[in-house]
């Protein structure tokens, strides 16, 4: 197993405006064929070193001029023409709807105070013109002005390929895939905490890749918190805030034993799942305890073409999950999940796979049990193929964070030695909050710029 240095000098290629290299890394970033290919450049090393900076490799961000504007009427739009030649169309409801002005918006929140009551969803607009300072203003048949930035309007351009690049831009949906040849991103833990543009390009390849290598943590409780607090706050569950795996007498869950765990995600038998996992290595074992992961999702893909029929039953039925036990308080949890999410265009969103805490309830038709366990099987078959498992060693000090909704883990066994027990630390995230954070780095980092 090959680790990799995630470099800040890569930063460029995840930025809006790039140079041509970085935009063919960036490219390469995006979801691939039906193998995985070697860890593009945009994510080889989050370290800034020697001559690489963020300003060498980027360029300006240009700059929307708009040529021409005018209304029309029977489509009730507004046709926006660029300097460049392009044009985009805006419908008269949604321009009233988004007034920027005082008295329709909080500038302060940046949210919005005209209420939904008061819009005339049928409205026309009685001028239309381009401003000398660039800017597009509407005068209402009410006589209300609204004033629009063009940037401000380029980015909300409503044609297919302009709301792809903002939802990219918002929710950076596009993954690497990767198999058993992935060379772990890593960083530095304490750069990380002191950073910004370490702790962007950590999270970035986070959320790209599926998980980031941090290295140099003290060997002692409380670094998953320090690192949590970096990005927000923890995830309490009924394992507390943080939690302890060791062995333990009477165990409440198969990790707090030495046994081999197989790969899964965690808390499936919760409806809204931890996204985001950080386990931290105190101890190690003397004999065993490695670490297995998978990328759910490349495997989802695999299956969907090896076997159609199977994907489309984990992601139809909803099967049942529980978790029963005392912890941070007692709990008797129940929930149902398809084991593979899709969202309304198909594509994998989140996997919920843990066979410990799958239920021996089964509510599914008699007829459809079978085909149930069968692409079950064909699933995990997949997962456990050796060209798809990564395995390695964490050593004290290391932390390993990664996307639970997207990475199954597990654990090779291991053998406990009162000299050496094995001691991990962990904690969640939910990754509404750790994309927040990501925002505001990246709009931190690009203001430096």
């Amino acid at each position: 197993m090959w680790m990799s240095t995630v470099a800040r000098s890569a930063l460029p290629a995840l930025q809006r405006s790039t140079s041509a290299m970085t935009r063919q890394a960036l490219r390469a970033c995006r979801r691939p064929g039906p193998t995985a290919a070697p860890l593009p450049p945009c994510l080889v090393s989050l370290h800034l070193r020697g001559r690489h900076t963020l300003e060498s490799a980027s360029l300006p961000v240009s700059r929307h001029l708009v040529r021409h504007v005018r209304a029309l009427d029977d489509d009730r739009q507004m046709e926006v023409e660029w300097e460049d030649g392009g044009h985009s169309l805006y419908p008269f409801t949604w321009l009233r709807d988004n007034c920027q002005c005082p008295l329709c918006t909080l500038q302060s929140a940046q949210a919005r105070t005209l209420l939904l009551a008061d819009l005339d969803i049928h409205t026309g607009v009685d001028v239309v013109e381009v401003t000398n300072d660039n800017k597009v203003s509407i005068v209402w048949p009410d006589q209300h002005v609204s004033v629009f930035d063009a940037e401000w309007l380029k980015k909300r351009c409503f044609s297919p390929a302009a709301r792809l690049a903002m939802q990219e831009e918002l929710f950076l949906n596009r993954r690497y895939y990767w198999d058993s040849t992935l060379r772990i991103p890593s960083a530095d833990f304490d750069e990380v905490l002191r950073d910004d543009k370490a702790a962007l390009a950590w999270l970035l390849a986070l959320r790209r890749v599926g998980m980031v290598y941090l290295k140099g943590a003290p060997a002692e409780q409380g670094q998953v918190a320090r690192l949590a607090e970096r990005i927000g706050y923890l995830r309490l569950t009924f394992y507390g805030h943080t939690w302890q795996v060791q062995d333990k007498p009477m165990a409440n869950n198969v990790a707090y034993t030495s046994g081999k765990l197989s790969l899964h995600t965690d808390y499936p038998a919760l409806h809204f799942a931890p996204g985001v996992q950080f386990l931290h290595c105190i101890n190690q074992a003397k004999e065993g305890g490695e670490s297995e992961v998978v990328d759910g999702f490349h495997m989802a893909e695999q299956l969907q073409r090896e076997d159609p029929e199977a994907f489309q039953t984990l992601t139809s039925l909803r099967v049942d999950f529980t978790d029963t036990g005392t912890d941070y308080c007692d709990f008797m949890l129940q929930s149902k999940n398809c084991i593979i999410d899709v969202d309304a265009d198909g594509r994998v969103v989140k996997i919920n796979y843990n066979n410990a805490t799958r239920d021996s309830v089964l509510d599914l038709p008699l007829h459809q049990v079978q085909p149930f366990y069968r692409a079950l099987k064909a699933y995990v078959d997949i997962m456990n193929r050796p060209e798809n498992v990564v395995t390695y060693r964490m050593e004290p000090g290391d932390i390993v964070t990664f996307d639970n909704w997207r990475l199954l883990h597990g654990r090779k066994s291991y053998i406990s030695r009162p000299e050496r027990l094995r001691h991990l630390e962990g904690c969640y995230l939910d990754w509404d909050e750790v994309m927040s954070r990501l925002r505001i780095l990246r709009k931190a980092v690009h203001e430096d710029l």
